[in-house]
């Protein structure tokens, strides 16, 4: 009756990789400069799995006795993309990062876009979405025209007013965007950024929705479902993967949202299955943003829910807790940073060990593959040896 809860706390890096150099990444260190601006965080319940032995944390000292395995993960995969690092926890790594446009799309890529749509687009620069809709929000609603923007990630980012043009035409719109985005113009995502209100008080809606990519081969999602163990997504797993190797999902709004979506598939699931989460406002609200203060404040409403998910684990469960990519907010830079992820595992089984620095994030897809015996072929290698029958 073995159930498997995964959660990722997206951009909680915790030190550059050796080749952040190459990405403008250099003394990047999400989780462990936040504690340092900071002042230190209190984290003591990820304190008590191991956080504090992965690396130093001010706040968040390291035990001799652990209540769960820890360790890091690095990048196998070329990019620091949300989808690239997921793909790679799922099992699939990329040998090329996906295509960035940090002077804007191609006139060919947006004319064929206006032609499909049937009306012009404005902005097609890279820019934080909050400050690209108050600069172009009021000749949007003069015009109808979509904002088109990106960032220094590998997304085409559609902005519209709801009032001007309805969720479910701009939903159409990134459906278009991303038929026509493969190949060599393969964003990771088309994402659609509905907003409200008037000049000057412009706010972006929880009605966000991302289009990506499939996966271009199996992931562990996959091989789980076809082998009858069921998916359960919370968050924007669901869209990460395009909808592949997801039995049942949950839509959240906020980081809250997640864990009580989490704990209410380990409440209501008896199978043996996969809970996979995403708490998204790390990296959306605090990362991008450089709100380390903000950041700080969510690691520890986090952490304060752990005792929840904790004490809802059954015999069997095991508890993953991992991260996609960094986004330091110390640094000058807003985009996501490349950097190791932390690794904790808990569970009533769980011996507690240290697992070491993994070379890869896909070790956790070797890892689930062995803990509900199914076959999964990838370059990652098991830590399912800690977990005792």
């Amino acid at each position: 009756m073995r159930r498997v809860i995964m959660i990722v706390l997206d951009s909680v890096g915790v030190g550059e990789l050796p080749d952040a150099a190459l990405y403008g990444d250099e003394g990047s260190n999400t989780l462990g400069n936040i504690a340092k601006v900071r002042g230190g965080l209190d984290l003591p319940n990820m304190g008590s799995l191991g956080l504090g032995n992965i690396i130093p944390i001010e706040g968040v000292p390291p035990t001799d006795k652990p209540k769960g395995a820890w360790g890091k993960m690095a990048e196998q995969s070329a990019g620091k993309d949300t989808t690239t690092g997921h793909w790679e926890i799922a099992g699939l790594i990329l040998d090329k990062p996906f295509p960035t446009y940090p002077e804007g799309f191609p006139p060919e890529v947006i004319a064929e876009f206006e032609k499909a749509i049937g009306r012009k687009t404005i902005g097609n620069y890279p820019a934080s979405g909050t400050v690209i809709i108050e600069e172009l929000g009021e000749e949007h609603m003069k015009t109808g025209y979509p904002i088109v923007y990106t960032s220094a990630d590998s997304v085409f980012q559609i902005a519209a007013h709801e009032e001007i043009v309805p969720l479910e035409l701009l939903y159409e719109w990134c459906e278009i965007a991303r038929q026509q985005l493969q190949g060599e113009h393969g964003v990771g995502r088309v994402i659609a950024r509905p907003f409200v209100g008037e000049p000057g008080s412009f706010k972006r809606t929880s009605a966000r929705r991302d289009f990506s990519l499939e996966p271009p081969a199996n992931t562990i999602l996959d091989v789980l479902v076809e082998n009858g163990v069921p998916v359960y997504s919370v968050g924007k797993i669901k869209d990460i993967f395009a909808g592949r190797g997801i039995t049942e999902s949950t839509k959240t709004s906020s980081n809250q949202e997640v864990v009580d979506g989490v704990l209410r598939y380990m409440q209501s699931k008896d199978e043996p299955c996969l809970i996979f989460a995403n708490c998204v406002d790390f990296d959306m609200l605090w990362g991008h943003r450089n709100d380390v203060e903000g950041y700080a404040r969510g690691l520890e409403e986090f952490d304060e829910r752990l005792p929840d998910i904790l004490s809802a684990l059954r015999r069997d469960d095991i508890l993953i807790i991992l991260a996609d990519h960094g986004c330091d907010p110390t640094t000058t830079s807003t985009d996501h940073s490349r950097e190791y992820v932390p690794l904790l595992v808990a569970g009533e089984n769980v011996k507690p060990e240290n697992l070491g620095v993994r070379e890869t994030f896909a070790d956790t897809a070797q890892s689930i593959a062995e803990l509900f015996g199914v076959e999964f072929v990838c370059s990652g290698r098991s830590f399912a040896y800690i977990v005792e029958d």
